[in-house]
């Protein structure tokens, strides 16, 4: 008489997200400080931005003030170091003021982009199916257009102002971070460790925080970061085209339009804010490959 031996196994534990830890952010940090490139960058960065954001204070001079008699001095004038514009006001602190709606609006939309269309891309990936196919396939329409084309259009539609351009510049960027955030959902998704949480019996929301948010928001971070470059740009032509910010605050692609008359009496003044436009943007762009060199690195 045959007897059957049954073995009663323990169930198997899920098995966690493999999150980043410490040792490999200190890998990714100690790899920007040895980047001389990131280094260079992000110093250029560091002093821009602290010049705009001390301009109160550091600025020589009200940058609103005018006076038809100190039309487009040159650069080294006595009292002005880097001349006057059209209406004789001081270049230097329009410049230094400038940078902070320059930088406003070329980092507000991207950040905007990154939370909005990180939730849009977890939910449509993770959840997939038709609501998958709705939101990618909505999103798609906007892949019809040039990004400069497409800002111009709904910042157009919307009307000339900075928290419209704000709003074009979100919603110009959204479909690109959307996309990005849903392939890796998509990705992660199919990993065992997710199914083993799923069958363990922990909700959908509870998978998404603890499991997958934490895989999704590096690709998505450094795919954004290389955004920023294109944000500056296309933020300062809204400006230039009128569209942006209005006279007479001052800002970079703004300052750049009203110039335009004097680039033939002096044109080391007009050349300024495209100047400080090119090498903020290509500071940006710089560091971005920096992040993603540094990122891409094996935990």
């Amino acid at each position: 008489m045959s007897a059957t031996l049954e073995l009663s196994l323990p169930a198997a534990a899920p098995v966690a997200a493999p999150a980043p830890s410490r040792s490999y952010w200190r890998v990714v940090g100690r790899q920007l400080r040895r980047d001389p490139m990131a280094l260079a960058a992000g110093l250029v960065l560091l002093l821009i931005i602290g010049a705009a954001v001390l301009a109160p204070w550091l600025a020589p001079a009200d940058p609103y003030k005018a006076s038809m008699l100190k039309r487009l001095l040159p650069i080294g004038s006595p009292g002005f170091l880097l001349g006057t514009d059209e209406l004789g006001r001081d270049m230097l602190s329009r410049l230094m003021h400038g940078g902070r709606l320059s930088l406003l609006m070329g980092v507000v939309p991207v950040l905007a982009a990154f939370g909005i269309g990180t939730a849009i891309g977890l939910l449509a990936g993770y959840v997939g199916g038709r609501l998958n196919m709705v939101i990618m396939r909505v999103l798609d329409v906007f892949y019809a257009f040039p990004s400069v084309l497409l800002a111009v259009a709904i910042s157009g539609a919307l009307g000339p102002g900075m928290s419209n351009s704000l709003i074009a510049l979100t919603l110009v960027f959204l479909p690109q971070v959307v996309r990005v955030a849903e392939s890796v959902t998509t990705q992660v998704r199919q990993l065992d460790y997710i199914e083993a949480a799923r069958m363990s019996g922990a909700s959908a929301f509870s998978i998404i925080r603890v499991h997958v948010l934490g895989n999704v928001l590096g690709p998505v971070f450094v795919y954004a970061t290389g955004l920023l470059s294109v944000s500056m740009i296309l933020a300062s032509g809204l400006s230039f085209l009128g569209l942006g910010v209005k006279p007479p605050e001052p800002e970079w692609g703004l300052m750049l339009n009203t110039l335009r008359s004097a680039i033939y009496v002096n044109p080391w003044i007009a050349a300024l804010p495209g100047a400080l436009i090119f090498v903020t943007s290509i500071a940006f762009n710089l560091l971005a490959d920096s992040v993603r060199s540094a990122m891409d690195i094996r935990r």
